[in-house]
């Protein structure tokens, strides 16, 4: 896809890897946006140039300040503007004729209030000049491989990810926050992140665009309340499914809800039953909650699965049984066990566990009991996804079983999927495996759900793949 790539797409590099910064609205007072930015740029370690302007100081957190992007003598590829929405016309013509590429605009005032010609006179200025512009009324970006962080909520407040391999596309700011604070409590990681507001240049189908050419982006996951070209989004969205997966969340439903969103980031929702067919038809993965959208997004750090059978091991039987109900209700299977399996099992657990599937390794089981059953079934070539139930409440089970579940997932053969269900201590174990992308959940249910999506998608790849080998061959 990249050579098909407009220039305002491909100068969205300037936004999430950037060699230098200037921040426009930049402020010495704690409390205000402009000074969030650039503590964040500061403290957050990023390695390029940072360029704070504000015409009323000489200094921000020790950097020399300038009064406008026009007094840099430097290049500068990106800026974060924060000033108030009267002054952001000058600001961007300004951007413009310095040469930047990239452009955050964080502050609102326009379509989402009415103000559609001003916003529409931003566009033009940024079209003029070849600008990628994000927003206006956006929270920002993160790339936190490259350090980039233009949200203007504080790290105190608001944790940030570690560096992985999932891309985080939001509408809104505040979903968006909340999914960032979310992934970096539970050890997930993200490629990318980028609230993207009132799209008055920039829009999903340009993000979808790039982010479908960017190598450290494995998983693309989309949080939507209205688009101004369905029909861009569907055939954008049909393309980049063949390579990678993409989940959206669609939010605005009700017809309340569609108002809200309308109010929200001046987007039209439209039908979500429109909506849901047109996914459906790309190959999307849709997310009907935020729980959902995680659930699903995280299950891709492991590799695509085979098939669709599926290999229980459980240290408590009603957990399994529960699991069991959820596969069949969602159309999979579970794994009959190879006989050469079974002798394997049998020789190395207690006469009382059950060899079979579910296979209840006993509410006594320690860890090296989890370590026999997880080689077996990793070597079984009747499974192709391993569901791994741990229940960290049982006095024989420690720390130790985690080391072996994440040794099983890093040999790369087959998704291994954990349920670990409990408080605090079993939270901080499930923090430790998300950490070494071996995804968790809290249920079974949840648990079938992402991978009965999994399955889906990855029928659908090796599908479009054997095509197109096919194809090539001829």
């Amino acid at each position: 896809m990249e050579k098909k790539l407009s220039k305002k797409v491909k100068n969205l590099d300037a936004v999430f890897n950037p060699s230098s910064i200037a921040v426009i609205g930049a402020s010495r007072e704690p409390n205000k946006i402009g000074h969030v930015i650039v503590k964040n740029f500061v403290d957050g370690g990023f390695a390029g140039k940072i360029y704070p302007v504000n015409p009323n100081a000489e200094q921000i957190l020790g950097l020399s300040s300038y009064r406008n992007v026009l007094e840099i003598k430097e290049k500068v590829d990106s800026a974060i503007i924060a000033v108030p929405a009267p002054a952001v016309e000058s600001v961007l013509e300004q951007c413009g004729k310095k040469g930047i590429k990239g452009v955050v605009l964080i502050t609102g005032g326009f379509s989402e209030v009415g103000n559609c010609k001003g916003e529409k006179r931003l566009a033009q200025i940024a079209n003029k000049y070849d600008m990628a512009l994000i927003g206006p009324n956006c929270m920002g970006v993160i790339t936190p491989g490259s350090r980039v962080d233009s949200v203007f909520l504080p790290i105190y407040k608001l944790g940030r990810p570690r560096v992985g391999g999932i891309s985080f596309i939001s509408q809104s700011g505040a979903i968006g926050g909340c999914i960032v604070d979310l992934a970096s409590r539970a050890g997930i990681g993200m490629s990318k992140f980028v609230s993207y507001g009132n799209a008055a240049v920039v829009d999903e189908c340009d993000l979808l665009q790039y982010l479908a050419s960017d190598k450290g982006t494995e998983i693309i996951v989309v949080y939507l309340e209205g688009v101004k070209d369905g029909r861009k989004l569907l055939s954008t969205a049909k393309e980049i499914t063949k390579q990678k997966p993409v989940v959206i969340l669609k939010a605005g439903k009700s017809s309340s809800g569609a108002q809200a969103a309308l109010s929200h980031t001046g987007s039209l929702a439209g039908s979500a039953e429109a909506y849901s067919a047109a996914f459906k038809q790309a190959k999307v993965i849709e997310a009907n909650t935020l729980g959902q959208l995680f659930d699903f997004a995280k299950i891709f750090d492991q590799p695509l699965p085979k098939g669709k059978r599926i290999g229980i091991i459980t240290n408590g039987g009603g957990m399994g049984v529960l699991a069991t109900d959820s596969i069949e209700e969602k159309g999979l299977c579970l794994s009959k066990f190879s006989e050469k399996t079974r002798k394997m099992l049998r020789a190395s657990l207690p006469s009382y566990a059950n060899i079979r599937n579910p296979l209840d390794i006993i509410g006594d089981a320690d860890s090296h009991r989890y370590e026999v059953a997880l080689n077996a079934l990793m070597k079984d070539e009747k499974v192709d996804i391993i569901l791994l139930i741990i229940l960290f409440q049982t006095a024989a089970i420690d720390s130790s079983v985690v080391n072996i579940a994440i040794r099983a997932s890093d040999q790369g053969k087959k998704p291994i999927i954990a349920v670990c269900t409990g408080g605090e201590y079993t939270e901080m174990h499930k923090r430790i495996l998300e950490s070494y992308g071996v995804p968790t959940y809290q249920s079974p249910s949840a648990a079938v759900r992402a991978v009965s999506r999994f399955i889906a998608y990855s029928s659908h790849y090796s599908k479009f793949h054997k095509q197109a080998q096919v194809t090539s061959k001829k």
